[in-house]
């Protein structure tokens, strides 16, 4: 990595410490960071902690899954959300621009709907995204234009809105007593609920999602470029636009399975990276990943302490991620690279 780079990194890497101890220090039941430490050695030595078996408990089994759950999840949306601004070549495009969000949750309101248990809410959630996308993509493929990318957006946003609107019907249908609740607790986005059962779901669909990803960087920078030159250049243009829309997706759908509808994490962190080490993919995506679980954290655990009841992630990431929207329509008159 270039020497420009390593300021950017090392200062992601602080937010991503930061988050981590925060995460675990705050809280109602308030954790010391040696006990942290000694709780996490005596587990990778298998020497006994000599912490006090509740706190020993809060670390590993309260907080520790819920930790892991916000730094993958977070890391997911800013790749997801990296590799689609690059793709559609759009400052302002974010993971759910094909309807991998919309589908998701469609699939897991259903899922609440028709009573199921939580791990088939989350893989109805997942199937749903994967479907959503690849109906957009078979839709959008379908469609002969000189800008196929454009088209891919707009049949995007359409077919999210047809799911909407499922969304709303479900939850006109729900028993507003018990369904209708989980339905738009779930919508709002949580980690409430997060375990050590959700984490192995989620962590093989992000991890292989992140690596493709990764692999391709070299091939995105100049998917970056308009198609004519991309092609130029010698690079498939169509089946990498597919293998980056698949991978991309599969993090994004994993992780709104997971957690709920996240807003604005794929949106800002990617602009935040790229401030930091600039727009090569090599050095952006990595960059991103380190933000974006760090930032989740840091949301994450004042979402479950800055009240008395726990605030939906999706409402602090929305009051946070309004104003730099707007700061970025202010900005769009400049060239973005």
């Amino acid at each position: 990595m270039p020497r420009s780079a390593l300021p950017g990194l090392f200062i992601a890497l602080g937010v991503l410490v930061a988050g981590l101890a925060f995460a675990f220090l705050v809280g109602r039941f308030p954790v010391a960071l040696g006990d942290v430490a000694h709780v996490l050695w005596s587990k990778a030595s298998g020497q006994p902690s000599g912490v006090p078996a509740a706190v020993e408990t809060v670390i590993l089994q309260v907080r520790g899954p819920r930790v892991l759950a916000a730094a993958m999840v977070g890391a997911a949306l800013a790749v997801a959300g990296t590799a689609f601004q690059g793709l559609f070549r759009n400052p302002l495009v974010s993971p759910d621009i094909l309807g991998a969000s919309s589908g998701a949750a469609l699939g897991a309101v259903l899922g609440i709907y028709f009573s199921l248990g939580v791990f088939a809410i989350q893989g109805f959630a997942f199937l749903g995204g994967l479907v959503a996308v690849i109906a957009v993509y078979l839709i959008g493929s379908a469609v002969t234009s000189r800008d196929p990318i454009l088209v891919l957006v707009l049949t995007g946003v359409v077919v999210g809105a047809l799911l909407g609107a499922g969304v709303g019907l479900v939850k006109y249908l729900a028993d507003p007593y018990n369904q209708l609740p989980a339905m738009t607790f779930w919508l709002l986005g949580s980690l409430a609920a997060a375990g050590i059962s959700d984490l192995v779901p989620l962590f093989g669909p992000v991890a292989a999602g992140t690596f493709v990803l990764l692999l391709l960087r070299w091939r995105m920078n100049v998917m970056s470029l308009p198609e004519e030159e991309a092609r130029a250049l010698g690079v498939a243009t169509g089946p990498l636009r597919v293998a980056i829309v698949a991978a991309a997706t599969l993090v994004t759908s994993a992780s709104v399975a997971t957690a709920g509808i996240i807003g604005w994490v794929g949106l800002v962190v990617p602009h935040l990276a790229r401030s930091l080490v600039g727009p090569d993919f090599a050095r952006l995506l990595p960059t991103a990943a380190i933000l974006g679980g760090g930032y989740l954290l840091l949301i994450d655990t004042l979402a479950r302490t800055a009240a008395s009841i726990e605030i939906p992630l999706g409402i602090l990431t929305a009051v946070i991620g309004t104003p730099f929207f707007i700061w970025l329509l202010a900005q769009m008159q400049r060239s973005w690279s």
